[in-house]
């Protein structure tokens, strides 16, 4: 028996229409609607810390939450790109620690304007990136072994940097207004309104063009629950900074530079070149993407958003020194994305995931500080949640694979 176009249209319509209990369960478990599992996760996190401490949601501690997360927010960034191609940087630490030395060092030991110490800095860690993008795509190097020996050499050098002194500190109010600066009430809410009309203008019109092209829409109530969504987090967002000190500047950069390379992803070319490489790096060279130029370019992008963490890390600590960028600063970058969907096998994920990754490590090592745990503990923890984050991300990635999807 022949099945005609209008018999497979009506499921299909059907499908994208009505609320499928089954398949929204199976979408969910892998992986497919979005950020809803780890916002999900994260409201358990934080309700778990809630009961066990009442400070936690209070507007002080959530905006200390947001200026803590922010540094390593924006270094996921540039690693969640890394991930995309399938690939890992374990240099991003040592990169923001000797980036925030050479800014700190030009500044103030040397008296160079602000400006131009947060350029010297920037440029540093996109050099770092297209070096280290060179090596592994011009002779082959594994990206596993290149970014370690970066990150020993670039620690080297934050110490030759740094010199005898080991610690400079920062004076300079622009760098230090970084992530000192909190809005007024009202300068915040209208960047709140702005926003929020800017996102759902953004959203009509993407629907519209979608449909024009006769290309799938998203449902329409799934639409409004989005953007109701993201309105009740901004307006949430607002009110809680606004009742301790005032909406923050760096959460508006980090958020900011989340947007940016969202649409980089999304939205251009090279961000379809990136998922390609990361999918399948040998056919996407058979389809005449430049492969080699693609992974120079994500590794210098990536270096550049580790300087750029690292001066927002500087700004808060009001201080460089030698464990700058050390720690367990390389294990959260990485850590935040993955717990937050983007695949370690490439060609999967999200930009958003820095954000929401940031918020859930920073989350779970903010309530375990209020909770005054022992370090050895919040490692454990820490890492008992990312390995759970891959071994999810594994049984996800088998699921898509029996299902035919990948």
């Amino acid at each position: 028996m022949t099945v005609t176009s209008g018999q497979t249209a009506a499921p299909a319509l059907a499908e994208e229409g009505a609320f499928q209990p089954r398949q929204f369960a199976r979408r969910f478990l892998q992986g497919d609607l979005g950020s809803l599992r780890v916002i999900l996760g994260l409201v358990i996190i934080w309700i778990i810390f809630q009961s066990q401490n009442d400070r936690f949601l209070s507007a002080v501690n959530l905006t200390n939450l947001v200026l803590q997360v922010t540094a390593v927010g924006l270094i996921s960034v540039g690693i969640v790109l890394v991930l995309l191609l399938g690939e890992i940087d374990l240099s991003v630490g040592a990169v923001s620690g000797v980036t925030s030395a050479i800014m700190a060092v030009a500044n103030v030991k040397h008296g160079w304007a602000p400006v131009p110490a947060l350029a010297l800095a920037i440029l540093a860690g996109a050099a770092i990136g297209l070096l280290q993008g060179f090596v592994l795509a011009r002779f082959g190097v594994p990206s596993f072994v290149v970014t370690l020996a970066g990150l020993l050499g670039w620690q080297g050098a934050q110490l030759y940097v740094l010199g005898d002194t080991g610690t400079i500190n920062i004076n300079d109010p622009t760098i230090v207004g970084l992530t000192g600066t909190f809005y007024s009430t009202t300068v915040s809410w209208v960047i709140a309104a702005v926003a929020i009309g800017a996102y759902v203008l953004a959203s009509l019109v993407g629907r519209r063009r979608r449909a024009a092209a006769r290309l799938p829409v998203e449902p329409l109530p799934a639409l409004v629950l989005r953007l109701a969504a993201v309105s009740g987090a901004a307006i949430a967002a607002v009110a809680i900074t606004t009742s301790d000190r005032g909406l923050p500047l760096a959460g508006l950069i980090l958020v900011a530079f989340v947007v940016l390379f969202d649409w980089l992803v999304r939205r251009t070319q090279f961000g379809r070149h990136v998922f390609a490489v990361g999918g399948n790096a040998e056919a996407a060279r058979r389809a005449g993407i430049r492969v080699e130029r693609i992974r120079i370019v994500v590794f210098a992008l990536s270096g550049t958003m580790a300087a750029i963490g690292g001066i927002m890390a500087a700004s808060r600590l009001l201080a460089v020194n030698q464990s700058s960028g050390g720690s367990d600063l390389l294990l959260i970058a990485i850590a935040g994305p993955v717990v937050a969907g983007t695949s370690l096998f490439g060609g999967r994920g999200s930009v958003w995931s820095a954000l929401l990754g940031a918020l859930v490590i920073g989350s779970i090592s903010n309530g375990m500080d209020l909770l005054a745990l022992e370090s050895s503990v919040k490692f454990m923890i820490t890492g008992a949640v990312l390995l759970l984050a891959v071994v999810i991300d594994a049984i996800a990635r088998k699921q898509r694979r029996a299902a035919g999807r990948l």
